[in-house]
């Protein structure tokens, strides 16, 4: 059967099991768009607003689904504005496909209109990234790039298609799966010095994160756990990845760090990695652990060879799945050890960071991540994009075996609404609530078209207080009293603006007016935004704007 290169790459991604495309379309991959004219119900094509709106949606529905999200994008600034999904897929080990029209073959390298070198472009932000220059070549090197996408450390890979590749003809059969790669299990030998190590630790302590898990995945990590009294605290935005409701969970290092998790990592004596690469948020830059030996016994346990040994140079290394890994830690007979009283005070710690005072704002996020806890079905999907506000679905939350968090590990603004989009197309009966501040969502507002063109429409939580908070708490710390570039003093009505794109919105005023505003979010049908009116001054749970300053200008005071 003769196709073009644009069908045999469709045909191929249907083999492979790809079910949902995010794209912009693009005069460079016309043949493509025409061979998903077929598709729709097998391979849809969601249409998005702008290319980094579609690669954060691709990103994040990787990070869900553990399967390559897939991105279609034209050449040069299509490319480019995609940039940030790939980026944030590398840094949150997702698997990602990025396809990327080209100029045709006949004009490369003499600066063609929107001609950019993919591999240079992507070569530090990918895993791999590749031109296809042949049509016969499309089942190869697909087939390679999916494998390599999920398989490893997942992440992503950019693959460029020449116009003229795209519109060749070739007899060449599409692929007929996708490779099966079995995770690497753990050998017997690293298992018995594994529990060796905790066997004599005083203080031990289990650090997870990470892609890739299945569902229930560190269910047999949670039984081993709780049977041998070993705290555990995940990393950086993936406390969905372990039961909080457990009495071992104790909370997350990441951003914001809570004393007793800094503490907890400190003073551990004997640390069982599992599936995390160790990244600044979770090491408190790199300190929490010395450079590369760190005086903590560091057990580490990465399906990648390239991680192990990466940053810290660990007592024992183990090669294998993180899933894997898990059924065979789970066999294993519980330690016993003295450290009950340590596990439970960080246990206790954990609860207590819960109880808050009340905010200085007409809106207390504090009450509302109360009443999202005792209210929100045990497989909510939460998102959040970039801002202190991340602090409340990142610190504030309890998640569950079945609740998910998705949350940027690069730290990337905008991620929250495409990332609930794409939530909502992977799970379309779920409750998913996206978290963003007023910068953040005006990253990429314009997704909610696509939303409700997709027919995915989650409920946002617009936290609202006319800054970019992040930046602004930095200036209140280190230069007081000279804020600059920090105040957005003209906002949109934020109501109108989501009314217009077809939501229900409202905005609430005061934190009494709540829970009445949400339960009718969560009645509408054409998703909804509540414009919370936060005040600047509660830019953190614990400290003010005005605490801020006033403890930099003290400090500034005694030092001078």
């Amino acid at each position: 059967m003769h196709r073009n290169g644009g069908k045999l790459l469709v045909d191929s991604l249907l083999a492979l099991g790809a079910t949902k495309s995010f794209g912009v379309p693009g005069e460079s991959y016309l043949a493509v768009l025409d061979a998903l004219h077929d598709t729709a119900g097998k391979l849809d094509y969601v249409l998005c607003r702008n290319e980094g709106g579609a690669a954060f949606m691709a990103a994040a529905y990787g990070k869900l689904t553990r399967r390559p999200g897939i991105c279609f994008v034209t050449r040069g600034p299509g490319a480019t504005n995609a940039s940030i999904g790939v980026h944030t897929a590398l840094q949150d080990s997702a698997p990602m496909l990025l396809f990327v029209g080209q100029v045709g073959t006949d004009m490369k390298g003499r600066e063609a209109f929107q001609e950019v070198d993919y591999r240079a472009a992507f070569g530090a932000l990918a895993k791999w990234a590749v031109e296809i220059d042949d049509v016969d070549r499309i089942p190869e090197i697909l087939s390679r790039a999916w494998t390599m996408a999920v398989s490893g450390r997942p992440g992503p890979v950019v693959i460029a298609l020449p116009e003229d590749m795209l519109t060749a003809r070739t007899t060449v059969e599409p692929l007929r799966g996708p490779v099966q790669v079995h995770e690497p299990a753990p050998a017997e030998r690293p298992l018995r010095a594994l529990r060796a190590y905790l066997t004599t630790a005083r203080r031990p302590v289990i650090l997870l994160g990470g892609c890739n898990w299945e569902d229930q995945g560190t269910a047999p990590i949670q039984r081993f756990a709780e049977a041998s009294d070993i705290p555990v605290v995940a990393v950086f935005r993936y406390q969905d990845q372990f039961d909080n409701h457990s009495p071992v969970f104790c909370g997350e290092a990441g951003v914001g760090m809570s004393p007793a998790v800094r503490t907890l990592l400190r003073d551990a004596d004997v640390i069982l990695a599992i599936n995390n690469r160790f990244g600044e948020n979770s090491t408190e830059g790199y300190t929490l652990l010395s450079v590369p030996e760190p005086a903590q016994t560091l057990i580490h346990v990465h399906a990648s060879d390239l991680e192990l040994g990466k940053v810290y140079r660990p007592a024992l290394a183990i090669q294998a799945g993180p899933n894997a890994f898990a059924r065979a830690l789970g066999e294993l007979a519980p330690v016993q050890g003295g450290w009950a009283d340590w596990r439970a005070s960080a246990r206790q710690a954990y609860e207590a960071g819960f109880d808050l005072p009340d905010l200085p704002s007409p809106v207390d996020m504090g009450k509302v991540c109360a009443h999202l806890r005792d209210t929100l079905p045990e497989d909510a999907i939460l998102t959040n994009g970039a801002g202190n506000f991340a602090v409340w679905p990142g610190k504030f939350f309890r998640y569950g075996p079945r609740a998910r968090l998705l949350g940027p590990q690069s730290g990337a603004m905008g991620y929250g609404l495409p990332a609930a989009i794409a939530a909502r197309l992977v799970h379309p009966t779920r409750t998913v609530v996206c978290f963003a501040g007023d910068g953040d969502f005006q990253m990429n507002c314009a997704e909610l078209a696509t939303a409700l063109q997709a027919d995915a429409q989650p409920i946002i939580l617009l936290i609202n207080n006319g800054i970019y908070g992040t930046i602004r708490a930095h200036q209140e710390r280190h230069y007081p009293e000279r804020v600059h570039g920090t105040t957005m003093s003209r906002n949109p009505d934020f109501v109108t603006l989501a009314q217009a794109y077809g939501l229900h919105a409202e905005r609430v005023q005061h934190t009494s007016e709540f829970a009445a505003a949400f339960a009718r979010a969560r009645a509408s049908r054409t998703g909804a935004l509540l414009d919370l009116a936060i005040s600047p001054e509660a830019i953190t749970p614990r400290q003010t704007l005005s605490q801020m300053r006033q403890q930099a200008l003290a400090a500034k005071e005694t030092t001078s």
